[in-house]
């Protein structure tokens, strides 16, 4: 897959698979090969590399890190070193690939990353 989000493929051509998730993408798939090329193919599709995930801000080793599935905040904290001293443990503020802006977030263990995202720990107040 190229930077326009596509992929390409032998007798279909190009699939749009940019915001679909992997499920939705192999659906495209099977659709376009129903059309005029097979009667009843099955279709698996993996992705090989995610975009990394980044993290700023009060963590020990703030950086670029590879995306893993199921990643959550803790996990990514634990990535870069773990938190510093000064580290609000309680909130996190996530900007996600296709948004704007940052949001906040509770830090719990079911805080979700994805692929692309920046994740900034900010300084607790004391």
């Amino acid at each position: 897959m190229g930077g326009t989000g596509k992929v390409s493929l032998p007798l279909i051509g190009e699939v749009d698979a940019a915001g679909v998730t992997v499920r939705e993408f192999a659906g495209r798939v099977e659709k376009s090969l129903k059309e005029g090329y097979l009667k009843d193919p099955k279709v698996s599709v993996e992705v090989l590399n995610y975009r990394p995930f980044y993290i700023l801000g009060e963590v020990k080793e703030p950086g670029t890190y590879p995306y893993t599935s199921g990643l959550t905040v803790k996990n990514a904290v634990a990535t870069a070193g773990g938190f510093t001293y000064r580290a609000n443990q309680k909130r996190v503020f996530i900007k996600r690939a296709d948004a704007e802006k940052e949001e906040p977030y509770t830090l719990a263990d079911t805080t979700a990353v994805a692929p692309g995202d920046t994740i900034r720990i900010v300084e607790r107040l004391f």
